[in-house]
């Protein structure tokens, strides 16, 4: 048989949907450290809308979804223990920290329990990773800002949940811009939570003692508490990088349609989370082909393109995606 017709038969079997093991009667656990934004809901909305599907086609036997109560990493440990005596076949995180989950983590693992985490991801080894380059959204976030503000200037930056692997990323991310864009000087920053209500009054508490300020970049979820903050005070209108929201592209729209206003949006697609539930799924059913760490490209929307978007979108919701098992199955074969 020819190298070719091997490779395309190859491809055929990485996405075929074909079981190797019955995973009707196993259960997955989702265990979630946050849900205090417009993102984290629309989050768990996608995960809900796929994973009742599953369970409702026989694919698994429960998907049930557990959120703490707070944002502390003691709390989500605990969880995580607890789901190990309940007896899940599968955890998928949404980690409040990349390594202090690890122990119990380790102890799933140990009990034979797959785990998987996405988003806020952990960095025990035996789980998997269904990852962004966030780093690098940061780093892309200062060149945007470059395009807008040729001149350079002061910038605010708006850091997401504290200890999280993302807040981590994107921070350094945009550092890393700042250096190579020395025309750009981060005078302060304030802590958001991708939340725009607590993004706006962090912002308005800062704002009285910052020189002029040119732009913003932030992690998502804040752009327009902070534009909202900038009006209050009757400061001067800076570059907003944007996070997806739908109050968000709805502002730019608006400022856009008024003088031309100019900027740039990305964030996680919030549907990620279902990609999440289908390797844990995979993992389940046998596949051991799969890698410990997936890359998946984040959303980003332009100047000519945000608006085509924005009518998708529901009123306080965020711009996302929701993966079929079968484009789950394209995006693990695209990883290997």
């Amino acid at each position: 048989m020819k190298k070719s017709l091997v490779l395309s038969a190859l491809a055929v079997i990485l996405v075929s949907s074909t079981a190797y093991a019955d995973t009707s009667g196993m259960r997955i656990a989702f265990s979630n450290n946050y849900a205090g934004n417009s993102w984290r809901q629309a989050m768990l909305k996608s995960y809900a809308a796929v994973t009742e599907k599953a369970v409702k086609d026989g694919i698994v036997a429960a998907a049930d979804i557990f959120t703490t109560a707070d944002k502390e990493v003691p709390t989500q440990a605990a969880q995580i223990q607890n789901l190990i005596l309940q007896g899940y076949n599968a955890i998928v995180i949404n980690a409040g920290s990349p390594d202090a989950l690890n122990g119990a983590v380790k102890q799933a693992c140990d009990a034979g329990i797959v785990v998987v985490s996405f988003d806020g991801i952990v960095t025990e080894p035996c789980a998997y990773r269904v990852v962004v380059d966030f780093k690098s959204m940061g780093l892309e976030e200062v060149e945007q800002m470059a395009k807008f503000q040729p001149k350079g200037g002061n910038l605010l930056e708006i850091r997401g949940l504290a200890g999280t692997s993302i807040d981590e990323a994107i921070h350094q991310g945009i550092l890393d811009g700042v250096a190579k864009h020395p025309e750009f000087k981060i005078v302060g920053s304030v802590t958001g939570d991708w939340d725009q209500t607590t993004a706006q009054k962090a912002v308005a508490t800062i704002l009285p003692s910052l020189p002029d300020v040119v732009g913003i970049v932030d992690q998502g979820g804040d752009g327009y508490g902070a534009a909202q903050a900038f009006a209050a005070a009757g400061k001067p209108r800076p570059t907003i990088i944007m996070g997806n929201r739908q109050d968000e592209l709805q502002w730019w729209k608006e400022q856009k349609a008024k003088d031309g206003y100019q900027t740039w949006s990305a964030s996680i697609a919030p549907g990620v989370s279902s990609l999440a539930f289908w390797v844990a799924q995979q993992v389940l059913d046998g596949r051991t082909d799969i890698p410990h760490d997936l890359l998946v490209p984040y959303l980003a929307f332009t100047q000519d393109d945000f608006e085509t978007v924005l009518p998708t979108i529901e009123t306080g919701s965020v711009a996302s995606h929701e993966y079929t098992q079968e484009e789950s199955l394209a995006a693990i074969k695209a990883n290997m």
